[in-house]
Parts: structure tokens; sequence; C-alpha cells
């Protein structure tokens, strides 16, 4: 064994001989209890970063933590490989974004194998991978089949330089990323799957505490998402003929609300730009006509209309209100979506905020009609309790006043039933999965277009529909659309003709929406999933239903889309009889951001240069606080000692140019010193601020370690090893007052190590690890047969508890001490027991208290009854000096805490 720590040569020969025996290949096993831990899968994009380190090292701390408690423990690793940064990356280098993928694939397995990570890549997906998107296309057209997925028009972000489609990020400020075209709005075809079918089903699992092992931020992120509401949707009347002669709509506007008991203090309508009255008024109204040409500038979906400028601009239509009768205006709203509901909304200024702030802007009506007791309504400032349903009564509402909410609701929903125009409805703030991608890096549509038959599947004996790897994007549209080897040779499925094949490819989540699922069986090329789906994805306490994995490990901001379409896809594979469960995932850690410091300077028109945290000197004020840098050294056109801008601590990213490349630190450090600081520095779920000065002390401590397994080497280990095996009981080893001290603190430390395993709370594993070496530097060992059982045995529980951590350091020294040879190799070892006698106590220590105040302590035998105590109390050197001759009135004995001697 080497006297100095060398981590890269440790982890070479560690990593060597674990490739060699193929340690990590799992496989079915039905003696065995299973365990599934995945973590998300990377999208390629060509390096590693701290949070991948974490995420990863949090998978392999629980697979090596089971394996060594008797589990059968799949740890799988796939890329998520489809997407628009590839084509992005295309565009800029003049490469096929295959090449450009599969490139970043092989640096980045690279990286993670050279974290030791205990990953089965014999399993390795890519979801870009012909043998992978074949059954993406393969369940579409299940889909299809059941009328899962359908057909019809969606409005898109269309850049008309480039006549392609943009995604919403590509959109800033109206225009094009790469233009700076003015963007419109567009309703082309597009496939949608029914996600919506499956709302109630997949709310229930979030608030029915059948997700018991989800974070419960994570289920209400789900369940606002999906937004079940329950309301009224009821007609505003009108007579306003289009073109044609005919009443626009049948004389009905429709709208949907929750708070039907404000119906009273309508004062306007607004809809969405494409509503049909929107498009009449358009027609004589040019302002109204260049207002709704604006609005196709604007965002496409709710998220972006939540955060942008609320404007509108009135129709000179007007509805009839339902119940009053009064002429209400019509405006158009940038804000309203003709996607959601029915493209209208009633405008009740006095208790909806944004209605207030609109009304406030174009000088409309605002009618209060709720009241809260002892509350005053303010016209020009907007408060809370104005929208205070729970405490609000109705006014100024006729025959509803003076009712509270549930009763008004039912009121107004009662009346408007009666005259025919409104019902009670549940209503989703979700929508239908829009899969259809008007871009090129994707899985292909499985539809062939034909002039007589229209769209029609692509025959299953004819999948998968290959997408050409050699094309490079140019940014003048889909490159698929003039791709002659894609559609050379089409025909027609039904009539034989020749025929197109569709050019959309699949949204990137429905990869990413059972990639863990073909995991299990990631070879078969007859079947979606198989046997090896049908062991691993299996709730264990059930025969069906439940939830398959056993623990998903990824960050919150996954929390939403894909954790939801993962959810609905696994529904639909259940229903087609694929899988037998009701859920993915049965446990759900959302690990922690990895943060950074961040530095910047701006330019003449405010752009930001961004500058990594290691070339950068703090600038600090006098209470020690970062308000700036100097750059250390020259960079392009930036002087050595620029003073620089300071952004606070936020995500490591590519734009702010503060990642540590994992690459660095392993070559610095090694792959456990890396693994170490991520696991210790702070909770799995909690955010990690990135600090130099602690991944020094990691690696020390890890050296510490080392050291001491040097020192051991040179004593005569065979007989302890013996004992700590079995051969000999442990319980027949004579163990000195020391050695008993120091198996108490080991196997003390050992039980609370062993509870945080369980709920993963790594980093204080870790502060458990530094306890036991702690301990054992300290020991002061002898020749004696127990010492040095003791000391043999308490360092093999320390390379036990380190190994999930730091694998390549605990592998080298279990194999150069010879616990191999005893206990077996460490991937498989027995995890250590709490030994319960050595948790028994020949003395204990308790405080001693004269007149209440601490003055000492003393050892007392374990099993010393109260006289006993007593009597070591007075006769304890601290009593006799504070005393001074004065006689004990009174001893007061805490059992196993205290004695008070009062004088």
């Amino acid at each position: 064994m080497q006297d100095k720590y060398s981590p890269q040569e440790v982890e070479r020969a560690a990593q060597d001989h674990w490739t060699a025996r193929d340690a990590y290949r799992v496989v079915e096993d039905a003696n065995k209890k299973k365990f599934y831990a995945c973590s998300m899968l990377p999208y390629p994009s060509g390096k590693l970063h701290m949070g991948h380190v974490r995420n990863y090292t949090i998978n392999d701390m629980l697979t090596r933590y089971l394996r060594m408690n008797g589990h059968n423990v799949l740890m799988p690793m796939g890329w998520d490989a489809f997407g628009l940064p590839a084509e992005n990356a295309a565009l800029k280098n003049g490469v096929p974004p295959a090449k450009w993928t599969y490139e970043n694939i092989a640096y980045m397995k690279k990286q993670m194998q050279a974290m030791g990570l205990a990953i089965d890549w014999s399993r390795e997906v890519a979801t870009c991978d012909p043998e992978y998107y074949h059954w993406n296309q393969w369940l579409f057209l299940k889909m299809l089949d059941k009328g899962i997925a359908y057909r019809k028009t969606q409005v898109v972000n269309w850049d008309p330089v480039d006549q392609t489609v943009l995604a919403n990020e590509q959109v800033i400020d109206g225009k094009g990323w790469r233009t700076g075209a003015t963007v419109e709005k567009r309703e082309i075809p597009g496939y949608y799957l029914k996600i919506t079918d499956y709302a109630e089903e997949l709310l229930d699992f979030v608030t029915g505490d059948k997700l018991p092992g989800w974070p419960e931020r994570v289920k209400l992120m789900q369940e606002n998402w999906i937004g079940k509401s329950e309301g009224v949707r009821f007609a505003f009347l009108h007579d306003i003929q289009g073109d044609d002669g005919k009443v626009i709509g049948d004389g009905r506007m429709y709208v949907f609300t929750t708070r039907a008991d404000t119906i009273m203090g309508v004062t306007f309508c607004a809809v969405a730009p494409e509503h049909p009255l929107a498009a009449h008024a358009a027609r004589s109204n040019p302002a109204v006509a260049a207002f709704i040409e604006e609005c196709k500038s604007g965002g496409t979906t709710e998220a972006e209309l939540a955060t942008q400028e609320k404007k509108g601009i009135a129709t000179g239509l007007f509805v009839t209100h339902p119940i009053t009768e009064e002429q209400i205006p019509v405006w158009v709203g940038n804000y309203v979506l003709m996607g959601y509901g029915d493209g209208a909304v009633m405008g009740v200024p006095a208790h909806d905020e944004r209605d207030f702030a609109f009304a406030l802007k174009y000088k409309l009506e605002i009618k209060q009609v709720v009241l809260v007791d002892g509350e005053h309504f303010n016209y020009h400032q907007w408060n809370d309790w104005y929208g205070d349903k729970q405490r609000g009564v109705t006014i100024n509402s006729d025959s509803f006043s003076g009712m509270g909410y549930k009763e008004a609701v039912a009121a107004v929903a009662h009346a408007l039933q009666a005259k025919g125009l409104g019902e009670t409805k549940t209503t989703w703030r979700l929508r239908d999965w829009g899969v259809s991608r008007q871009r090129y890096w994707g899985t292909p549509i499985p539809i062939i277009h034909c002039e007589e038959h229209g769209a029609v599947p692509v025959p299953e004996k004819d999948l998968p529909v290959v997408l050409p790897t050699d094309c490079v994007p140019d940014g003048s549209g889909n490159p698929l659309h003039k791709h002659e080897g894609f559609h050379a040779g089409v025909t027609c499925p039904v009539c034989g003709k020749a025929a197109r094949r569709e050019t959309d490819t699949m949204d990137t989540f429905v990869d990413s929406s059972w990639y863990f699922m073909r995991y299990c069986d990631p070879k078969n090329n007859d079947a979606m999933v198989a046997d090896g789906t049908a062991y691993w994805m299996r709730d264990q306490k059930t025969v069906t239903g439940g939830a398959g994995m056993d623990q998903y490990i990824g960050g919150i901001e996954h929390a939403i889309l894909h954790l939801l379409y993962a959810r609905f896809w696994t529904k639909v594979m259940r229903d087609l009889g694929l899988v037998t469960v009701d859920e993915p995932f049965a446990h759900l850690l959302t690990q922690g951001m990895v943060l950074n410091h961040i530095y910047f300077t701006r330019d003449e028109k405010g752009g930001k240069s961004y500058f990594p945290p290691e070339g950068v000197t703090p600038v600090l004020d006098a209470q020690g606080r970062i308000t700036g840098g100097k750059l250390n050294e020259a960079e392009g056109a930036f002087a050595q000692g620029l003073l620089l801008e300071y952004g606070g601590v936020g995500k490591m990213g590519k734009t702010e140019r503060n990642g540590v490349d994992p690459q660095d630190l392993i070559a610095k450090y090694g792959a456990d010193t890396a693994r170490l600081y991520t696991m210790f520095t702070a909770p799995p779920e909690a955010t990690l601020e990135w600090n130099d000065a602690a991944v020094e002390g990691s690696f020390r401590f890890l050296r510490r370690v080392w050291n001491f397994g040097f020192k051991l080497a040179a004593i005569d280990r065979d007989a302890a090893l013996a004992s700590v095996a079995g051969a000999t009981s442990l319980a027949d080893v004579q163990f000195g007052k020391e050695a008993k001290a120091l198996r108490l603190e080991i196997h003390t430390v050992l039980k609370q190590v062993d509870y945080d395993y369980q709920r993963m709370q790594y980093n204080t594993v870790v502060s458990g690890a530094m306890k036991m070496i702690n301990a054992l530097e300290d020991f002061k060992a002898t020749d004696s047969a127990g010492a040095q059982v003791a000391l043999i045995e308490g360092f093999g529980i320390l390379l036990r508890c380190l190994y999930p951590a730091t694998p390549h350091i605990a592998h080298a020294q279990w194999t150069s001490l010879g616990y191999a040879g005893s206990l077996g190799e460490l991937l498989d070892a027995p995890w250590p027991q709490v030994d319960a006698g050595a948790l028994v106590q020949d003395e204990i220590e308790l405080m001693l208290q004269v007149n209440g105040k601490l003055r000492g302590s003393i050892l007392v035998p374990a099993q010393a009854d109260k006289a006993e105590i007593e009597r070591i109390a007075l006769a304890s050197e601290a009593f006799v000096a504070q005393a001074a001759g004065a006689a004990p009135k009174r001893v007061i004995v805490v059992p196993g805490r205290l004695v008070n001697v009062v004088v």
C-alpha cells in the first residue's frame, strides 16, 4: 500500500478492476428484492456540470448501500438526445446534429465513468437511436387507433424570414431569436394527445395520498397545473350578424367562471384575438384589426400571457347580460387565449385583480358586488380582500344579495339554468398535449399524406420511419421538407399512389416520458416493453396498480411537465396492457441546485459579458460582503484588473460561465473528493453554494483516511480480521477499557449513519464518517488482541460507511488491508450491523452539580443504584473541594444524566 494518497492511481486501479469484473451488470433475479433507482437522463450538451455530479452521486450512494444490504439494484443511464440545442449547434458549426450529439455522448460518458458510478452501461439508451424511437412511433399509432392521439390545427410562433416555427424560448421581445423578424401567430395542423381524458386520475393520485413518497411541493405544483375548477358556463346574448347574414355563434357568447357570485358586477367582456366576434369587428374597424395583428407577436401559452402587459381594445360590439339584460361592451384582450374554454371571459373589475387593473387602465366601470364586513372598498387601489370568497357576502345583486359564496353560486347557476343559458360545469387548466414540432431533430411522426386519403398512418411493419442523419440545418426551415431520400418512393398505404411523408417531428417530452421503462428491456427489438419491465417496473406491495420505479431523482425544474407527461404515458401503457402499474415513480427526490458566484461587465448597450469566478478576485466592502470583482488576467478585449459587477450566486450555467468542470476537479483532487464534497456540504434537497475551500477540506479528510489505513497496514491483522469476520466470535474477545470506549463510539455513530442512509440524508452520513476517523485517530492503541480487533473492526466499518460516497479509496484500502479476503469484495460485502453488546457501557459519566451549579463529572458503574451513585458523588474530589467540609443536606440523582448535591 502506497504511503501517499494518489487519487488518480487509486481511482484508475479501482475502475479497471470493476470493468474487468463487469461489476455493475444487473440481471433480473426472482430470489432477491428488487430496487430500481434512476436519475433523470441528461441532455448531451457537451460536458457534465456539478449539478450532474450531485444528482448521480445521490443515486450511486443509494445503489451501493442497497446492494450491500442484499437488494438487486438497477442504476441505468441514457441520453435525452433529440431537441433544439443540437439544431442550434448544427446551425452554428455547420455539422449534422447527429455528429454533434454522438460526440457529446461519448465525452460525457467518459466523464461519468471517471466518477466511478455504478451504472449498468449494458442498458444504455439514446433517444435519437432508431431502435428507441421506433417505439415512440409504435405507441403513437396505437394511441391514434384508440383515439388518444388526434389531429387538429394549432397556434404556433412563425418566423416569416426563416419560414419556420419557433419554440417559445426562441421568441425574444416578440422577435425571432436569429432573424430579428417580428414573429407571427399562425394556425397549422398538428397532432395532440388526449391527456385531458386522464385529468381526473392524474389529479386524484397527487391529491388523494396515493403518492406518499413524493414531496408535497411537487404534488401541489402538479395539482395546480392540472387545475380542476368547479364553476358555471353561461352565455351572454347578442344578435350580431356575420358577413353571411347569420347570427354569429347562434347569438350566444359563452364564458366560464368560478365566481358566478359576482355576475352582477360584470362591466365588460373580453374575447381572444381569434374569437369570431373579434374577427367580425376587425373587418369594419382598422384599429381593432391592427390590434389583432399586434397580438400575433405575443405569447402562445398561458404562462407567457400571465407575465406580459395586459392590453385591449373596444370592438364597438355589445352583448346582453343574461340576468340584468344590460348591454355589456365587448373588448379584445391580448391575455385571453382562444384555446382555453370558449375564448371569452367576463370582466368583474371589483373582484378580480387582473380585471381591476384593466378597468383602471381603460377607464371602465368598477361595480362592487361583494362586501367583507369591516372593510372599505377603494376604487383606485386593489386590495386582496376584494377577491375573498370565503368572507364575502353579496351586495348590489338584487335577489342574490346577502348570500355567501357557495349559496350565491348555486342561486345564480339555478337562475341561468332556468333561462336555458347556463349550467354548472367542471373545467380544467390542463390542455391536450400538442406533440407536433416543425423541427428536424426529433422522432418522425409516422404519417403519410395522400392527396386522396389525407393523413394515413404508416403501417406497423414499416416502422421505424428513420430520421436522416445527414441534414445540416441552415435556418431556412425544416430540412426534411427538401430531403429527397426521406420522401423518395413513399406511397399511400391505402391506394398505393405517390404520397409524401409527414415532416413534423415529436415533442422531445415524448422521448423522456418512458425511457426509464426501456432501460428494463433495452435490447428487445420485438417489443416496447417485456419481462424486464414486468420485473423492475412493478409495485412490490401489490399484484397490479401502484407505482413501479422505487426511487426517481432529478431537478425541481422538471416537477411539472416531464413528470406529468411520464405519469400520463404510463397510464396509457397500462390501459394498452403493456404495464401493470398506475404510476411510474413511487418515491421522488428533487435535489437542490449547485450555485456559484456570478461576475460580469456591461457594454454600452447594456449587454453582459460573463467571467468565470476562478479568474476573478472578489472586491469586498467593510462588512466583508462581495460587491464586485477584479479580473485576474486579460481575456480578449478585457484588460487585467478590469472592475466587474457582482451578480450574486446563481445556478451554474454556460451563459453565466460560473460552472465548475468536474473533469478539472477530478484531475486535481480525484472523483472521490468531488463526490464527497457534493454530498457533505448540504442535504440532497437543499441548494449547494460552491466553496473551493470546502473542496480542499474534503480532500484533506480522504487523505486522513488513507494515512490511517497506511498505519494500520503495519500491524499484524490476520487474527483481528478473523475475529471481525466471525471466525472467532467478538463476544470472546477481551476488550480493554479503551477498546470498549472505541467500539461504543463507532457503533453509536454506525447506528445513526445507517438511519441517515435509509432516509437519504447523505450530508450527515459523511459527518458520521468524520466522527469515526476522529475516534480511530484518538484511540491509544496497545498490543493487546482486543485493541487490535477494535481498530480493525472500526476501520472496516468506516470503509463500508464511506464506500457508497467514495468507492475508489474505500475499495483500495479494503483490498490492501485484507478485508476482502475475510469479508468478500467491498462491492458485495455485508453492510455492517450494530453490535448491541458494544453499546452496553461498563461505566457512564454523570454531570456533578453542587447547589445547582456544574462543578465537574463522575464515572459510575452503568448498573449502579442510587445509593452507590450518592457514595461516589460525595467521595469525588470535585465535591470535596467545593463543599469545603460542609455536610450535604440532600442528594438529587437524575438517572443517566446528573447528580446535584445540596449543601
